[in-house]
């Protein structure tokens, strides 16, 4: 959901967009099927699957035999850090995208990270944003001889019910995006984990029809 709204936006802001996808050893790695449609929907130049394996480190439910934390309350969610939380995914993810921008001559890299309605991950805030584009700068050739690498993070200080109307508004079809960190082998979402109440808060909130078929649903 936060991925194809960000997508949208950077399509709408006149960038031409190479998508990236990771296979990293995710349980619910059904969202790679869901990235491929996105991107074929919105025409991107490139769309490329990067396999890793995160599941070698372990130490989160989502790569590991960690129970996936289920009907937890608002209030739970914003008390720490979850064990969905997967050790420095998104220092390792934006690293293979800064690796790629570097050798397409691309200066700006998007990335679908919420600092609202979202589980705690230390690696969504606006701090490490700030300072992984200093790393960028730093740490590559095209930097160091004067290119100015933006780290995009336009829905970072949004809500799930504000990025919900975003996508609308740019036309992102939901009903081809998943969130749920434990879906079922064919695909339906759980209703029960962090991710899918938020998701399903966002378009009650934002008073839209939720598209995602559940587990529960009839």
């Amino acid at each position: 959901l936060d991925s194809a709204t960000t997508l949208a936006i950077a399509k709408e802001e006149g960038y031409e967009v190479f998508a990236l996808s990771f296979r990293y050893g995710q349980r619910h790695e059904i969202e790679i099927g869901s990235a491929e449609q996105v991107a074929k929907f919105f025409d991107v130049s490139e769309h490329r699957v990067i396999e890793i394996d995160l599941r070698g480190f372990g130490g989160s439910a989502l790569t590991d035999a960690i129970e996936v934390p289920k009907n937890r309350g608002a209030d739970e969610m914003a008390s720490g850090i979850p064990v969905t939380y997967v050790p420095a995914r998104n220092t390792i993810l934006l690293s293979y995208a800064l690796a790629w921008a570097e050798v397409i001559g691309a200066h700006d890299i998007f990335i679908g990270v919420n600092a609202l309605d979202y589980s705690g991950y230390p690696d969504c805030r606006p701090e490490f944003i700030a300072q992984f584009e200093k790393l960028a700068r730093l740490a590559t050739k095209a930097g160091v001889e004067g290119t100015r690498y933006q780290i995009h993070a336009p829905l970072i200080e949004m809500t799930k019910e504000q990025i919900i109307r975003e996508g609308v508004k740019l036309g992102v079809q939901f009903s081809l995006t998943t969130s749920c960190y434990d879906p079922t082998p064919d695909g339906k979402a759980c209703g029960e984990c962090d991710s899918c109440l938020l998701r399903a808060k966002g378009f009650r909130e934002a008073g839209i029809p939720d598209p995602t078929h559940y587990v529960l649903s009839s």
